[in-house]
């Protein structure tokens, strides 16, 4: 995914099986996260800190979401044992595929790699937050530092 691109549509089931759109979060800033394995440390560390900074985020107009392969109901019991307030959305079935748009998916591992994109309010990709591996969180600093200058 290209930076100054327009993301790939896309619509999924959140947690409590309401869709989401990439139109529905247009208008404004938009953190698209990709996880690979909700119930991990570090995936689980990660959506923390994305709802321990929410309020953060929010006050610089962007929206969150998280995206992981895994079923509408792995993805509500995370979301509530972790208390989310934000939708965790479910790329399952076809398997992957909004990973794959976005050139997010690991094929060896059946998952997202860590990619996230920081989109602005016209739905076109700003940059792009990545790790060299799957064992190597992003850092918070990244996402506010990319949102403030869209």
């Amino acid at each position: 995914m290209l930076v100054g691109s327009p993301a790939p549509a896309f619509e999924l089931l959140d947690q409590d099986k309401n869709p989401v759109s990439l139109e529905s979060l247009k208008g404004s800033k938009t953190l698209i996260v990709f996880i690979p394995f909700p119930f991990t440390g570090i995936c689980d560390d990660e959506g923390c800190a994305l709802r321990d900074n929410l309020n953060a985020l929010s006050g610089l107009d962007a929206k969150v979401v998280i995206i992981t392969v895994h079923a509408v109901p792995v993805a509500k019991k995370w979301a509530d044992e972790y208390g989310f307030d934000f939708p965790v959305l479910s790329d399952y079935w076809p398997h992957g595929a909004t990973a794959m748009a976005y050139g997010a998916f690991n094929d060896d591992r059946g998952a997202a790699n860590r990619y996230s994109f920081v989109l602005d309010a016209d739905g076109v990709v700003r940059e792009v937050i990545n790790t060299e591996s799957l064992g190597i969180a992003r850092e918070m600093d990244a996402y506010t530092a990319a949102l403030a200058k869209v």
